[in-house]
């Protein structure tokens, strides 16, 4: 796909997270909307996208207000789809393409559509001096992560680790940083990844601990 296509619609997971290209989120699928979607897209080779949930949830009642999407999303793509029982899957995919939702509308059996328009692709941006901790902290992180003993699959970060790149570093601390999903968006609309890094850089410097996250 290309950042000049057209708005085209795709069926869209909502989560209370969000998802950054080259991003891996893993998922446990059991409701018969989802199953039959992520059946598809598998076999398919299909994308979907994944929307954060601003506000309200997808369980309506009177006590849930109106669900609220994110107008930004990532396309997703399905590389694991593991059956554990007749109606349970879990399934890890990966993100592609950043995308503005222009619309959003609910089919009759709750799945979501959207139209989407798909922003620019990051450019590569190589690192500047005044934010080499942030990528510092990152590489420590990794480590951390592998000494667990942890196989490929389990991994939360996808080889190349690309630690000399303003949006790779970004998106990866994004992921993982505990922020709202309005707070996450907020980086994953930013078109500068040299901008989208500093704001990071900032919340780390107001103390913002990632030297937990895996341990």
């Amino acid at each position: 796909m290309t950042t000049d296509s057209k708005p085209f619609w795709i069926p869209l997971f909502p989560l209370q997270t969000v998802l950054f290209p080259e991003g891996i989120i893993a998922l446990k699928i059991f409701e018969v909307r989802y199953l039959d979607m992520m059946k598809a897209c598998f076999k398919n080779q299909d994308f979907f996208g994944i929307v954060g949930i601003e506000a309200g949830s997808e369980i309506r009642s009177p006590n849930n207000p109106e669900m609220l999407l994110s107008q930004f999303g990532t396309l997703a793509k399905i590389i694991e789809f593991d059956p554990i029982q007749p109606a349970l899957y879990m399934t890890r995919s990966v993100g592609h393409e950043r995308f503005t939702l222009l619309q959003s509308r609910c089919e009759k059996n709750g799945l979501w559509m959207g139209e989407v328009k798909l922003m620019s692709a990051d450019p590569k941006t190589p690192i500047p001096t005044e934010l080499n901790d942030a990528a510092l902290l990152l590489s420590e992180i990794i480590h951390s992560v592998q000494k667990q003993g942890l196989n490929e699959n389990q991994l939360p970060f996808q080889e190349p680790y690309r630690l000399d790149d303003c949006a790779w570093v970004s998106n990866r601390l994004a992921e993982i940083l505990p922020l709202s999903v309005s707070q996450k968006n907020h980086l994953l609309m930013q078109e500068n990844p040299r901008l989208r890094l500093d704001l990071i850089n900032e919340l780390l410097e107001d103390g913002v601990d990632l030297n937990s996250t895996f341990h």
